[in-house]
């Protein structure tokens, strides 16, 4: 299973929630940080993401890796960002993936995600965010303002996947809670309508990170998945 982390995330990040869930799935799982993120090589300080830099990760990176580690047909597990990025993926090479899990997916962009995006700006003028940050980032600058300023770009507001769903064949588990500060249940509920065989997982008192909130049942209902 190869997890794909969050906007702001990177392996250590995750902290033991791929072991558990690999160890609760039967598979072995690989973690990594995309580049600006982590221990990976950090963004340059003039480059700027552009809106499509998802289907970029998803379309050129991802595989790339996949195939320098020699790993074929694997499980996808993302996470916000990293659940777009395998969504896309799964959409692009509908025939090299085994299955998908996506939490609190984005399939469009929502006025919910700009808001609670732009509070993410202010605390990290604000406090002490990038201190915090600089444990899990080589560069936290990087890693935040990478993600951040394309999300706030007006050229990011129409960025919608809905359409490029429609070719994902393998089984696929989309999680979101109720409580997402990032997203309505439209970014789950839109991949059904999208994806006939998608299973949708609605979860109470969890926000925007359903691994971290109730990891027991995000565990178990991979699992589920995952047996067949």
């Amino acid at each position: 299973m190869v997890f794909l982390h969050e906007g702001l995330g990177s392996v250590a990040m995750w902290r033991d929630f791929p072991a558990q869930l690999c160890e609760a799935a039967g598979l072995r799982g690989l973690v990594y940080s995309r580049p600006g993120y982590g221990r990976s090589t950090p963004r340059r300080t003039e480059e700027k993401w552009a809106p499509d830099f998802m289907h970029r990760q998803a379309r050129e990176v991802l595989p790339a890796l996949l195939r320098d580690l020699g790993v074929a047909r694997p499980w996808l597990f993302g996470h916000s960002d990293g659940g777009s990025i395998a969504l896309l993926h799964a959409a692009a090479f509908p025939d090299a993936v085994s299955g998908a899990v996506v939490l609190a997916p984005h399939i469009l962009v929502e006025d919910v995600s700009i808001a609670s995006i732009a509070r993410a700006r202010a605390a990290y003028v604000e406090t002490d965010l990038p201190q915090r940050l600089a444990r899990y980032h080589e560069d936290a600058d990087s890693a935040f303002f990478g993600w951040n300023d394309v999300w706030l770009s007006p050229a990011f507001r129409g960025w919608n996947i809905t359409a490029e769903l429609r070719t994902i064949r393998c089984p696929l588990l989309a999680i979101q809670g109720l409580d997402d500060e990032y997203g309505t249940l439209e970014q789950i509920r839109g991949i059904a309508r999208a994806v006939p065989q998608a299973d949708l997982l609605e979860l109470p008192r969890c926000g925007h990170s359903p691994h971290k909130d109730q990891p027991r049942a995000v565990i178990d209902a991979v699992t589920r998945l995952v047996a067949g």
